[in-house]
């Protein structure tokens, strides 16, 4: 290979990381804000987020590997109780946790991902009546590092994360309504 063809090859290396990393910084930070109205009791639809044993109803991760083990610790439906997750033949591992509860409209979750990477996004959830149904609306927030942040720009996993919120959202939606 020439001097040249390196070179080239080289630069376009590079400048491609350079990209990368300049709209990583936008990824550094990440809130996504889903939200779907649901018809049905407000205290049934607070139940089903706040009961950990209900989370396979309207888990979005159960539905995109249904082979997934889960455990809940604690006391559930009540802060610090925990819903443990192992999926993809142990590549896939975390728990999520109950940091608060305001009994009727919000609910606060945590969560630590072990596998495939290291994260620790949070999930609040508030809920509010209205003369069309229930509103309940997800805000999920990820800080992460300049590397990190490449990895998600590389890999497009907000729109990912977007669309899976949102499947997540739906699915509670259809097990209140069904």
């Amino acid at each position: 290979m020439s001097k040249k063809v390196v070179s080239i090859i080289a630069i376009t290396l590079v400048a491609f990381i350079g990209f990368g990393m300049f709209k990583a910084s936008d990824l550094k930070s990440i809130e996504i804000i889903t939200e779907t109205t649901i018809k049905g009791d407000k205290q049934t639809i607070f139940n089903r987020v706040k009961n950990l044993a209900e989370f396979p109803k309207w888990s979005p991760f159960l539905v995109q590997d249904p082979s997934q083990k889960y455990e809940i610790k604690g006391i559930n439906g009540t802060v610090g109780s925990q819903y443990h997750w192992v999926g993809n033949g142990g590549e896939d591992v975390g728990y999520q946790e109950i940091i608060k509860i305001d009994e009727g409209t919000f609910i606060g979750k945590k969560c630590d991902i072990q596998k495939p990477f290291v994260a620790k996004p949070t999930f609040d959830y508030n809920f509010t009546e209205t003369a069309n149904g229930v509103i309940v609306k997800e805000t999920f927030k990820l800080e992460s590092g300049q590397v990190d942040a490449f990895f998600l720009w590389l890999f497009g996993a907000k729109a990912e994360m977007v669309k899976t919120n949102q499947q997540g959202l739906d699915l509670l939606k259809k097990s209140i309504e069904s």
